[in-house]
């Protein structure tokens, strides 16, 4: 019985575990999909068309669009691309061949073919091919104008929808290519430059040789993310708190760029933490906002401009708040100090803010903190084994 329930376990996918919220999303999804794209299409062609509103494989489309917006037979090429070509293909094939059954494997058969060349892979869209054959005589009388009304009009419609949608939502879509780094250079950013390399996944997914409902950069990104975890494991259980600079010159939004300025010299600094009474953390202020502001001045040369931003100059002083950046990202007391590499390496980030759950400021953990905390707990693994 063991043996015919492991092969019976062969048959059934292991899926990724997701949420029971993550369910209600793309099915809301996938609902909103095809009445929006039908309501439209019939707004579209007119209640009197005689080719369908909807066609069937736009049900199968909603799947990947709402559902798996992350794989790459969802993507916007892949969906217009794929449908719009296979029905070319498929209506090619009803006029050319009288046996439908041959004309429908053709179309089939050669869709998928095309769409491999040209990178639309679309599942449904086989079942466009094979629509545009057997689907009745409506759309064999169409024609050609079955490619554009409805399968070019269904497919943009719902490709619209789930762009506004996955993005209100959450998901991030279309899943583009890996952004350039910081600097725009062709270097990868330093935590990709270690271990397994984009170069790697290439060449294994090459030796694979078979399609991969993963793009090579979202399994990228989940090795790194498995990476940082195995790393965190390894490094023990260092957190913020315990590395952290917890006497931090801070400045307000109200505080002039002179004092700001005056207080980043006093301190050997680099940064200050914007806090207010009310809210907190509301913000930061580096030295790089500062020249990028008294780059801005249009008078004089570099060290006047920067007298006007903090004071010195003819301009009236300037507030924090008029240069700082909002949107700052910070950690938690007990966030391990593992999933600051990331952000600090490869984002650029050279302060990250240690705040309580009401967003109070608690500390910094700059890049010298985190890369002397690593180096003592390297030293530290050394010393254990030496004595070993």
């Amino acid at each position: 019985m063991s043996k015919a329930r492991a092969y019976i376990k062969r048959f059934i996918p292991s899926l990724v575990p997701i949420s029971h919220l993550e369910r209600l999303r793309a099915s809301l999804g996938a609902l909103l999909g095809i009445l929006l794209t039908g309501l439209i299409s019939s707004y579209a062609l007119g209640a009197g068309a005689s080719l369908p509103l909807l066609i069937a494989p736009m049900g199968a489309s909603a799947v990947l669009l709402f559902a798996a917006p992350a794989s790459p037979l969802a993507q916007p090429w892949s969906i217009v691309g794929g449908n719009t070509i296979s029905s070319l293909i498929g209506v090619t094939a009803a006029l050319l061949i009288p046996d439908p059954v041959v004309a429908a494997a053709v179309a089939v058969g050669l869709a998928i073919a095309i769409m491999l060349l040209l990178g639309c892979l679309h599942p449904p869209s086989g079942a466009v091919a094979l629509t545009a054959v057997l689907g009745g005589p409506a759309i064999h009388e169409a024609g050609y104008w079955f490619v554009l009304s409805p399968v070019a009009i269904n497919s943009v419609v719902i490709l619209l929808i789930a762009l506004a949608f996955n993005n209100v939502t959450g998901r991030r879509y279309p899943h583009l290519a890996q952004a350039p780094t910081l600097h725009g250079t062709s270097d990868p950013a330093p935590t990709h430059r270690l271990g397994i390399v984009p170069e790697d996944l290439q060449a294994v997914l090459a030796q694979y040789g078979e399609v991969v409902d993963v793009s090579p950069e979202e399994l990228d990104a989940l090795i790194h993310q498995a990476q940082i975890r195995a790393f965190n494991r390894r490094s023990g259980e260092i957190t913020c708190a315990e590395i952290m600079s917890r006497d931090v010159a801070t400045a307000t939004p109200e505080t002039t760029l002179r004092q700001a300025w005056q207080t980043l010299i006093k301190h050997h600094i680099k940064a200050l933490p914007v806090v207010t009474e009310k809210d907190g953390l509301v913000g930061i202020v580096t030295q790089t906002d500062f020249m990028k502001h008294a780059m801005l001045t249009p008078q004089g040369g570099i060290r006047q401009r920067l007298g006007n931003v903090i004071g010195f100059g003819p301009k009236t002083p300037r507030l924090v708040s008029d240069i700082m950046t909002r949107k700052v990202q910070s950690a938690l007391p007990e966030t391990m100090i593992a999933k600051l590499v990331p952000p600090m390496s490869d984002m650029g980030l050279h302060h990250m803010p240690v705040v309580d759950p009401d967003n109070r400021l608690l500390g910094v953990v700059t890049q010298s903190d985190l890369i002397a905390a690593l180096f003592q707990r390297r030293l530290e693994r050394g010393e254990e084994r030496d004595v070993a």
